[in-house]
């Protein structure tokens, strides 16, 4: 009993510990899953080529009326495209995110990006392959590379980001915080 920092003698260190948690669990981790649903409703037939051009082409014909249908097709193919990049780009900077929040991996970087890459290109592969359950849908080998590319951008993004805000002086932590009122 010695031990006054004890969370089990002091009941308001271990709520404070599961809320500090808790705040870390919904900023680094919760992202993750909520974007990963993201991608996967968008493998479904609600985000199919048929569903999106029904809005897309009547907009693009409003832009530009007399627009030939190659050129819409074009405009299409390079907006799905975009997509691939974009939502991969956006999975690559969260997850790159979340393990950096481990301290173990702050400064093994090198690791954290190989697996953030494995990691992209694994549900890449998955999503594609989910794809080939939906009739309206195509699987594409070229699409994970696709999404692997967009990982890559990702986090070529996310280490620029990283590097130009590492010159600035940090701050004391929260949980530093605490350990020293401790």
């Amino acid at each position: 009993m010695s031990d006054v920092r004890c969370s089990a003698f002091r009941p308001d260190l271990r709520f404070q510990t599961f809320d500090l948690w808790m705040k870390f669990f919904l900023k680094y981790w919760l992202p993750l899953p909520i974007w990963l649903s993201v991608i996967f409703v968008g493998s479904t037939n609600l985000m199919s080529a048929e569903h999106t051009s029904r809005f897309v082409v009547p907009f693009l014909l409003w832009l530009k009326p007399g627009m030939s249908p190659h050129t819409i097709w074009v405009i299409l193919v390079l907006m799905r495209k975009c997509a691939h990049v974009t939502e991969y780009a956006v999975l690559a900077l969260l997850l790159w995110r979340a393990l950096r929040s481990i301290p173990i991996l702050r400064a093994k970087m090198l690791m954290v990006f190989v697996a953030v890459v494995l990691g992209c290109a694994l549900f890449a592969a998955t999503d594609e392959f989910h794809q080939t359950f939906v009739k309206s849908r195509t699987p594409s080998v070229r699409d994970v590379f696709l999404d692997v590319g967009g990982a890559l951008l990702g986090l070529l993004i996310g280490a620029g980001f990283a590097r130009r805000h590492a010159k600035r002086p940090r701050c004391a932590t929260h949980s530093q915080f605490v350990d020293a009122q401790l």
